[in-house]
């Protein structure tokens, strides 16, 4: 299998071949300015896969759209913060914001805009560069060419004076995107030539704390500022500032600044910058930075004959890189989630932000496939969360429990690597830890009163006790029942896995407590209250956001979330025929919503189907469930062309953390996997005549597409390692080990039998 992979994969013309002499630059092909428009929540700064430093450019401090501190629409910035989050739809970070300065540095009237400071620059997007691992722009008001690259935990800056007179730098630390409440910040100056600073901020993360180390390559003078104003609104507001100044910087010479972060102390962020960053040599770093990302995005090769398309492909893996994001300092040390310093094992990282009600659907299946080693890493950061903060995280941020979204989705992760035969990680431990999970008990957490109501909501014990959630006792019943059922199912898998049999078959049980949910009359998924009585008045396209009886969603997007159980779903909705009718009226109903306040996260509509959030992205291979893969690979279709853009507003929805990207991924190949923790994958319609996935066993898995255009949509016929597939799946087990796909492709749509 080896040998012929290798001469195919030799063979088609896309440099496949990867040789020192003839080394493709998959960079070329990243756009990191896709999603910094619309809501797409993206930022366009200079990282290292799953670094722990994301330097990047601040336009703008409030709004839904300022989540990532960059929105493409402005034309001011505020200077360059060290910490971002991707594709969020909460915000949190923005962490030592440097700015550097020629003349006045203005910092008085600090909010005299919503959206930016005093001292902040006009810029504009011709001037601006943004490639993997390297930023730059040109700030108009002192104009100085900006410029910064990056490594795992350290980024090296490379300020132009081109007037090099009052040469200054602003380190501004009361900043923060959404003006975070500040509990504590602190600045030092060791020398002429470093300062290091600390801040405890309480916001998305409720204590979130950082260190910074910053060493200058020309000496300088210091003030500090560490004063209390009074803001716009008349409220207090603490500064925290550091004012330097360089004397010996001639026109046109450049600055250099190196910057390193450490959530332990600031002896960690020297540490960090010292070990990374040993020189001046912006050129080394900006080098080692892009390798490191050709050798990522080299994973996977693909043939277009359109380079918009390979820039939507590359840029969608460059995304799904992002996070989650290295925790640990270069020594081993890192945060544990009881707020305690832990000395730890450097081969062994840890890492936060962690997304999982997105990042579970996509992202980790095609960490399976591409990287199950760092996919093993993650679930094992997890699993020593679980130890030190007494529970698995829901949505964990810089080693905080945040009690963001709904579910316990940590368990399909380890599910889906035991039913892949991947698992690295203590199945009873995992298996322990998902239990945990799955009931409604406070103690022992190391949390908040406050977060942990929300992290252990009453409607884990209404699920247990009475086996469904009643409406009028819980917000957002039917979301929460649906995902707990898929989660408890889940939990079995592990228990299979842990040869607990008696627990396997109880929580497989409990994953049938969908079926409490489905109103046989609307054939939807509706709320009911405790005497069990569907909720009044009921519209499936009604909406009000987080304050429903759905999760960002409506009865139309959440009554197919059954992804453990779609033939049983089959049987409720009256059989193959008539669930695919109502599979045809979803995506033929009109899009339009109502309610009290529509949540603006149901966007991406065809019909009721919204793509540009998550409880959508399994529907559409549902077809296949109902035999009619025809229409999967119709609607896999419009998906990649209409909502997939080389273009800022390039995304239909907030990226969230790699999940919109990894969805992108894996459809543009040619398949996807409905439920995580069953090892099977539906096929769709591939999108480049041919791709090339190398495998981490050394093997390759190698698609070939007959009769390609983007005209025929519709498959003929699918041939996996030389044997005519008979139906649109395939499993994890066909490819592990590498994998011949041969596609023939029509344009003549299939009639139904």
């Amino acid at each position: 299998m080896k040998n012929i992979l290798a001469i195919l994969g030799c063979a088609f013309a896309l440099g496949a071949c990867v040789t020192a002499e003839n080394k493709t630059d998959y960079t070329a092909y990243v756009n990191p300015f896709i999603g910094t428009g619309g809501h797409g929540h993206t930022f366009p700064g200079a990282i290292v896969p799953h670094g722990m430093i994301q330097p990047s450019p601040d336009t703008r401090i409030d709004g839904w759209d300022a989540c990532s501190g960059y929105h493409y629409s402005d034309s001011m910035l505020n200077g360059f913060t060290q910490t971002h989050l991707s594709g969020t739809g909460c915000a949190d970070y923005g962490d030592f914001l440097l700015m550097p300065t020629c003349g006045n540095q203005i910092i008085d009237n600090q909010i005299d805009t919503v959206q930016n400071r005093p001292f902040a620059s006009s810029f504009s997007h011709a001037d601006e560069t943004a490639m993997p691992g390297y930023y730059s722009t040109f700030l108009k008001r002192y104009g100085i060419k900006a410029e910064v690259t990056a490594t795992e935990r350290a980024a090296l800056y490379r300020f132009t004076y081109t007037k090099g007179k009052d040469a200054g730098l602003i380190l501004d630390l009361d900043y923060s995107i959404q003006n975070q409440t500040n509990l504590d910040m602190e600045i030092e100056v060791l020398g002429d030539s470093a300062v290091r600073a600390y801040k405890m901020t309480k916001y998305w993360a409720f204590d979130q704390q950082l260190s910074m180390y910053a060493q200058f390559s020309k000496p300088f003078t210091c003030k500090i500022i560490n004063d209390t104003i009074i803001d716009s609104n008349g409220h207090d507001f603490v500064r925290c500032k550091a004012l330097l100044r360089f004397s010996d910087i001639a026109d046109n010479e450049e600055l250099f600044v190196k910057v390193g972060v450490s959530a332990v102390d600031w002896d960690g962020a020297e540490k960090n910058v010292r070990s990374e960053i040993s020189s001046w040599d912006f050129d080394k770093i900006r080098n080692a930075a892009h390798d490191k990302w050709n050798n990522y995005l080299s994973t996977i090769e693909i043939e277009a004959d359109d380079d918009a398309d390979k820039t939507i492909f590359y840029t969608a893996m460059y995304h799904a890189a992002i996070s989650p994001n290295l925790f640990m300092d270069v020594d081993g040390r890192y945060l544990g989630m009881d707020r305690k310093t832990h000395q730890g094992n450097p081969d062994k990282p840890v890492y936060t932000v962690f997304s999982l009600w997105d990042t579970h659907r996509a992202l980790h299946p095609l960490l399976t496939i591409i990287d199950p080693k760092l996919n093993n890493d993650f679930i094992n950061s997890l699993l020593l969360k679980h130890e030190e903060g007494g529970l698995l995280p829901m949505w964990e941020l810089a080693g905080n429990y945040t009690a963001t979204m709904t579910g316990y989705h940590a368990v399909s992760l380890m599910a889906d690597a035991v039913t892949k035969g991947l698992a690295d990680f203590d199945v009873n431990k995992a298996l322990k830890a998902g239990l945990r999970t799955s009931v409604c008990d406070t103690t022992g957490i190391a949390t908040p009163e406050l977060v942990k109501v929300a992290l252990m909501p009453k409607s884990k014990e209404y699920k247990n006790s009475l086996g469904f959630i009643p409406w009028d006792k819980e917000y957002e019943s039917v979301a929460k029942g649906l995902e707990y059922a898929y989660d408890d199912w889940c939990i079995s898998q592990l228990a299979n896995a842990a040869g607990d049999s008696v627990t396997a078959e109880g929580y497989k049980i409990k994953g049938l407590a969908y079926k409490q949910y489905f109103d046989p009359a609307t054939r939807f998924m509706r709320g009911k209250d405790e005497s069990g009585r569907w909720h009044e008045p009921f519209s499936p396209r009604s909406s009000n956001h987080r304050e429903d009886d759905y999760c960002e969603g409506t009865a139309w997007q959440w009554t197919w979330f059954v992804p453990h159980d779609v033939d049983g779903l089959i049987d409720l909705m009256g059989g193959r025929d008539k669930f695919a009718e109502k599979l045809d009226s979803l995506f033929t109903a009109d899009s339009a919503l109502e309610g009290e306040l529509v949540s603006a996260d149901i966007s991406g509509l065809i019909g009721q189907y919204a793509h540009g959030n998550e409880p959508s992205h399994h529907i559409i291979h549902l077809y296949n469930y109902a035999g009619r893969p025809w229409q999967t690979q119709e609607l896999v279709d419009k998906v990649l062309k209409e909502q997939y853009r080389n273009d800022i507003d390039g995304l239909s929805g907030n990226e969230d953390c790699g999940q919109m990207s990894a969805w992108y991924i894996l459809n543009a190949l040619g398949f996807y996997q409905v439920c995580p923790g069953k090892p099977v994958y539906s096929i769709g319609r591939p999108w480049f005549p041919k791709a090339l996935i190398h495998l981490a066993n050394g093997s390759s898995i190698f698609i070939e597409v007959k009769n390609f255009s983007k005209e025929n949509k519709y498959i003929k016929s699918v041939k996996l390692n030389g044997k005519q597939l008979t139906e649109p799946f395939f499993n994890h087990s066909d490819i592990q080990n590498g994998a011949v796909f041969e596609y023939e492709m029509t344009s003549i749509r299939p009639q139904i039998q």
